[in-house]
């Protein structure tokens, strides 16, 4: 059985989607790129500042799973240019004890939806 997860603190999905699926102990939560809920803006100009609205989307569809960071085991970020790779990793850092920080890939891709610069996606268990 899935169960849709959806947070008034997140993004609203732009396509057909959604922010998070609970299937048993597993949440599967979409990608989500630096879109500032309340303004329904995106944030741009730094990648860090980025990087970090993208991270406190993803914790507030965690939030409302019941879950947290710690619950992340895999996470996957895809960025416009590599070259940004040092500044992206300091700011997704800073949200994980880097001895328990789940497993990850980062991709650089051509473009991402509405051309930013970087989304994240993550799967957490209870």
């Amino acid at each position: 059985m899935k169960k849709i997860i959806t947070s008034s603190n997140a993004p609203d999905p732009i396509g057909p989607y959604n922010q998070a699926i609970l299937s048993g102990n597993t949440l599967y939560v979409s990608g989500q790129t630096p879109m500032n809920p309340a303004t329904g803006k995106l944030v741009q100009g730094d990648i860090k500042a980025e990087t970090r609205q993208s991270m406190e989307n993803i914790k507030a569809i965690l939030n409302e799973a019941g879950m947290t960071f710690e619950n992340v085991v895999k996470a996957s970020i895809f960025v416009k240019d590599m070259h940004q790779f040092s500044q992206v990793n300091e700011a997704y850092g800073a949200y994980f004890d880097a001895a328990t920080a789940p497993a990850r890939e980062t991709v650089e891709v051509a473009n991402l939806p509405m051309f930013v610069n970087v989304e994240i996606s993550m799967i957490a268990v209870k």
